[in-house]
């Protein structure tokens, strides 16, 4: 049995038990302080796991072939499958990501994953914490380095939305966008990390912690079609294109509607810092 969309600390603790190809991911990150996610993985981590920075391994600053602009752009998919080899993932095997953060960072890596062409990743549900609260053990320091191995990129299995299909299909009901950002930044009143503040006309806005029960765990899969189903009010689900302001908070909200049996939605990486970076584009306010 393969994990595609979560798995407890429990099961996760069963999977460890029986032997199979498996390897954990530690992607907790603090955007405000980029050095913060290393540092807590270092602390303490899940024995085994990878450490997966969002600003190196999961972005390409800087590199004119990545997949996506924005704050936060997407490596080429042959330049992540080199990490992945690089630190000895395989096609055979289950991948399982988590943070501390409420699935806000490691959902990027389950979503690279995916777009890589591998089915076999999941969430851990409520992070660190739920692992820690299940009596899992933790390791400190770095773990040493995994012999590389070969990671074949296989059809993608997400779909990447780029900016021209997004402004091509503006205002059209075979688009739907979802804007994962906080009320305020969506309604333009602050931005904290964008030149411009505003959204995309037209978008829904559903911040992403409201994924999130207070038990740090995402919402019964009932709760959130509900919720989802009120927020799309009709609309199709398959039009839905999810983004934020760097593409990486916009992954909750895609793995809440698959969740909830939804299906599987687009990703628009670039999000509203790429959108906002071409004074052409539309914008909106309020």
């Amino acid at each position: 049995m393969s994990y595609t969309t979560l798995i407890s600390a429990e099961q996760l603790q069963t999977l460890i038990r029986t032997g199979r190809p498996l390897r954990v991911f530690d992607a907790s990150f603090e955007l405000m302080n980029p050095a913060a996610g290393e540092q807590q993985y270092r602390e303490a981590h899940i024995p085994g796991a990878v450490y997966a920075h969002l600003d190196t391994a999961l972005s390409a600053k800087g590199d004119a072939a990545a997949a996506s602009g924005g704050r936060h752009p997407l490596p080429a998919r042959e330049k992540f499958a080199e990490w992945l080899s690089s630190v000895g993932f395989t096609n055979h095997m289950q991948a399982v990501v988590y943070d501390r953060q409420g699935a806000n960072y490691c959902g990027r890596l389950w979503w690279m994953l995916k777009w890589a062409g591998h089915d076999a990743v999941a969430v851990l549900d409520g992070g660190l914490q739920a692992w820690q609260a299940a009596g899992g053990a933790v390791a400190s320091g770095v773990e040493p380095a995994a012999a590389p191995s070969h990671f074949s990129l296989k059809p993608e299995l997400r779909t990447l939305a780029s900016t021209a299909v997004v402004a091509q299909q503006l205002g059209r009901p075979t688009q739907t966008l979802i804007d994962a950002r906080g009320a305020p930044r969506f309604r333009g009143e602050v931005e904290p990390l964008d030149p411009v503040a505003g959204h995309i006309p037209g978008a829904l806005n559903r911040p992403f912690g409201l994924n999130i029960g207070a038990d740090g765990k995402f919402k019964p899969a009932a709760a959130l079609r509900a919720e989802f189903e009120q927020l799309l009010a009709g609309r199709d689900p398959a039009t839905v294109v999810h983004h934020c302001g760097s593409g990486v908070s916009a992954i909750p909200n895609l793995i809440a509607m698959e969740v909830a049996g939804l299906g599987a939605t687009a990703l628009y990486a670039g999000s509203w810092s790429e959108w906002c970076s071409d004074a052409s584009r539309p914008m909106a306010q309020g």
